[in-house]
């Protein structure tokens, strides 16, 4: 068994900034009923889409978000991208100077940067942040799986020798088996067009390895050994003691993202002793165990449970997903604090048992206080939790 020398990243998710989530901006969704960002473009005129795009993309993240990023002591961001990045497949619009400029922002203020292929055509998961809905058929079309390592190709060889690159991660969320099962995807995420849905299944392991080793070769070319490749478990974090161990492969991370809502899907009483209790026992264990083979880190994690929301959220449902919501606090503000302290300290210790971890998210624009429902889901926002003491940084 290799011992890996220790490294200990310390990050946030530039999430809903490069690739769009709804519930993270409803605004940018107003006057259509798309719920992804691949229906999107397809109620707006191609005017009103590339204005709505663009300013989003320029406000939302700015270089004093950098700034902010390194004073809380943070060293990394993981930002996701979408798989039309490059502005190669319509009706989208491509992305690739704001990643440019986010380097620019990283390499000046001493953060790096995890660039994530968060969507692919057709996605690998189904859910609304995989940009299409209820829809998981990527695997099964030869085609868009040499598009998506065209795409991871191209992105090594422009930002492989850059400073500011920590790693690429080939595919954010690649759903198997278990997981299509647990989260029930095509109920949670109707798909609008049950034709396209039809076929949607979720991703074989026999494949995702497959794929995660045409991908490390494509990204290997033009990225040099000390930059990492970043492949994420599949939501099976106990599948890969045999994958990737030769001496080649001494650059990957494994990455696993663990949210409260998992565990209240698998039963988790919705009590901070039972949370705690599912951290230290249920997850500090497998990702000691999973140190004997790669460093491991937890991708995406963040302090939102039913608890604290004072209403059974059902997994994590939002009202988007027909879930109602508590449309009053009913969770005191001194009670709040302490639920996410002792939540934070213990997600905290086991991430670092590891090789560290990213929160997810930097920020949201959900309005918690004026739009009924969404009381309790502010704790997706690094930045909130901060400010209001629910998080003190380490």
């Amino acid at each position: 068994m290799e011992v890996w020398p220790k490294m200990k990243i310390k990050g946030v998710n530039l999430g809903n900034w490069l690739v769009l989530e709804k519930w993270m901006n409803p605004a940018l969704f107003e006057g259509t009923t798309a719920e992804d960002e691949y229906y999107l473009p397809r109620q707006l005129s191609p005017e009103v889409y590339e204005a709505r795009i663009k300013i989003h993309r320029s406000e939302y993240i700015t270089e004093r978000d950098f700034i902010t990023i390194k004073r809380m002591g943070l060293d990394s961001v993981r930002i996701p991208v979408p798989y039309f990045i490059f502005g190669d497949r319509e009706p989208f619009i491509g992305c690739i100077e704001e990643l440019d400029k986010a380097f620019n922002w990283a390499e000046k203020y001493g953060l790096t940067i995890l660039i994530d292929l968060h969507t692919v055509p057709l996605s690998q998961n189904g859910f609304d942040n995989g940009g299409l809905s209820g829809i998981c058929k990527w695997a099964q079309n030869p085609d868009e799986v040499e598009f998506v390592l065209g795409v991871l190709e191209r992105l090594a060889k422009r930002y492989g020798e850059r400073k500011g690159l920590m790693g690429i991660q080939p595919l954010n969320e690649p759903i198997t088996e278990k997981m299509w099962n647990t989260m029930d995807v095509q109920h949670r995420y109707p798909p609008v067009d049950a034709e396209l849905a039809e076929g949607s299944a979720p991703i074989t392991m026999e494949f995702l390895r497959k794929f995660y080793l045409d991908a490390y070769d494509c990204i290997s070319r033009y990225m040099p050994k000390e930059k990492y490749v970043v492949i994420h478990d599949g939501f099976d974090l106990m599948a890969w003691k045999d994958f990737m161990q030769e001496e080649k492969y001494s650059n990957v991370i494994l990455d696993t993202h663990q949210y409260l809502m998992f565990a209240e899907s698998e039963g988790c009483e919705q009590t901070l002793e039972a949370y705690k209790k599912y951290i230290k026992e249920e997850l500090e264990p497998k990702i000691v165990e999973m140190e004997n083979y790669f460093p491991v880190i937890c991708g995406e994690w963040c302090l939102f449970n039913s608890l604290a929301c004072g209403c059974d959220t059902k997994g994590g449902q939002s009202v988007l997903n027909g879930v109602e919501g508590n449309s009053e606090e009913t969770v005191s503000a001194g009670e709040k604090k302490k639920i996410y302290n002792a939540l934070a300290k213990a997600q905290f210790e086991t991430w670092n048992r590891g090789s560290g971890y990213y929160y997810w998210s930097y920020k949201l624009l959900t309005d918690t206080v004026n739009t009924p429902g969404w009381i309790g889901w502010d704790s997706w926002d690094l930045g909130r939790s901060v400010d209001f003491g629910w998080i003190v940084m380490e």
